[in-house]
């Protein structure tokens, strides 16, 4: 018995006949149309030109679709089988996997970074397209668009509790915007003479701390806005900073190939790290929960048992690696590199155990920091990625979480489970959870 009805066998003969056709198979062609009695004529320009390939072609899409299903459910299926211990455990090593669980869509240009929200499930993505976009990454759902800056918008940061998030553009400004009174643009900060490329709330979200292009780190004060202070020292455009958990330290990458460790109080250089051959884009102090697997991967003596925040960096270079220092010495612990292109963004993961790095391949790698070794790629866009953040979710009431100031994961980890964000340059935000 046939499985298609006379209709669709009509359908199929038509679209092979065409086929054979195009593809100049006279003999087959003739003899399939004696066989099947068909009276149809070939028509470039008809309903079943191109139809029998298009088919074909749907078909291995939707095999693969039924392949990555399969295995999401295979995936899902174990998780469900394991002991609450075990399950335990694999959310807190948890790193990202395909396929995404939302990707997120209504940037008109590049996304140039992104931030989880503290306490909420909500993500705020920045844009060259001039806007912030703020969405529920739980669900996917898109919540507001903040306009406010005229040009590209470079990054954002929000401070400790949530209530504040600030914003610097392209457009020479830093902006804060007021997340419990509608979102309103409240603040807005000139000083930089030339596009701030990064911006970050210091500890205890009294200041803020931002790079630009004209060469210099700024200090501003959030209540007054006043300019607290100017560091120089880079010879070149400064591509990023931050602060270390204590707030003691920044770190900052440039143009001019080197990153800096700085006294925020005193604008003094405390240490050049060189080694790199082509502009730093991002540098990042590592959490005290990753000092165990650095000093493992250097060789250090586990004899050393400090918790000082700052005492460790990873820098991520144009020259398509990434290197681990020791901030205090200045030296180069260990490079890694296994990218194809440009590396733009880094983050540790909350555990300690590894370091996650989003690169103009496309993809997203997860390295063991005790053994510097590349463990997984996450195909993860169809053009640059270009910002990486890491969230933490509370099963128990949909809240984020971000990790604690030793790095380690805020709340109960019997009720979290991770979430991490990327940007890229295709406009898309792309949300990864287990």
């Amino acid at each position: 018995m046939s499985l298609l009805s006379e209709r669709q066998k009509d359908e199929l003969h038509k679209s092979i006949l065409e086929y054979l056709h195009n593809n100049n198979f006279p003999d087959a062609y003739n003899a399939l149309k004696s066989e099947t009695r068909s009276e149809y004529s070939p028509d470039p320009k008809g309903k079943y030109a191109g139809l029998l390939e298009k088919k074909w072609t749907s078909v291995i899409r939707l095999q693969k679709k039924i392949m990555d299903l399969e295995n999401r459910n295979s995936a899902l299926q174990e998780e469900i089988s394991m002991t609450p211990a075990k399950r335990v455990a694999s959310q807190t090593d948890w790193v990202p996997r395909a396929p995404a669980a939302h990707v997120l869509t209504g940037h008109r240009s590049p996304i140039t970074s992104v931030a989880f929200h503290p306490t909420y499930s909500l993500l705020a993505s920045a844009s060259e397209d001039a806007t912030v976009k703020i969405w529920d990454w739980e669900t996917g759902e898109f919540e507001r668009t903040l306009k406010g800056h005229t040009r590209a918008i470079q990054d954002l940061d929000f401070d400790h509790k949530g209530n504040l998030l600030v914003t610097c553009s392209s457009d020479l400004f830093i902006k804060i915007w007021d997340t419990q009174n509608e979102w309103k643009n409240t603040k807005t900060f000139p000083g930089h003479e030339h596009s701030v490329s990064a911006v970050r709330f210091m500890p205890g979200d009294q200041l803020i701390v931002s790079a630009s292009r004209d060469r210099t780190i700024r200090l501003f004060d959030v209540a007054s806005t006043h300019l607290i202070r100017t560091i120089l020292g880079h010879s070149d455009w400064v591509r990023s900073v931050i602060p270390s958990d204590d707030g003691k330290l920044l770190a900052s990458s440039s143009s001019d190939q080197t990153a800096r460790i700085w006294d925020p109080l005193t604008g003094e250089c405390k240490m050049e790290l060189r080694g790199h051959d082509n502009v730093i884009e991002v540098v990042v102090f590592a959490p005290v929960a990753a000092y165990p697997a650095i000093r493992e991967l250097a060789g250090l003596p586990s004899t050393d048992r400090s918790k000082r925040p700052g005492a460790f960096v990873a820098t991520g270079s144009r020259d398509k690696t990434i290197k681990l220092w020791d901030s205090q010495s200045g030296q180069l612990l260990r490079n890694l590199a296994g990218h194809d292109n440009w590396i733009r963004a880094i983050v540790f993961h909350p555990t300690g155990k590894f370091l996650l790095s989003a690169s103009d391949d496309k993809t997203i790698r997860v390295w063991e920091l005790s053994t510097g070794r590349c463990m997984k790629i996450v195909e993860a866009h169809g053009h640059f990625v270009q910002c990486l953040a890491w969230g933490r979710q509370s099963a128990a009431g949909g809240e984020a979480k971000v990790n604690g100031a030793d790095g380690s994961p805020g709340g109960d980890p019997e009720k979290l489970m991770n979430v991490v964000a990327t940007g890229s340059v295709d406009q898309t935000v792309k949300i990864w959870m287990p």
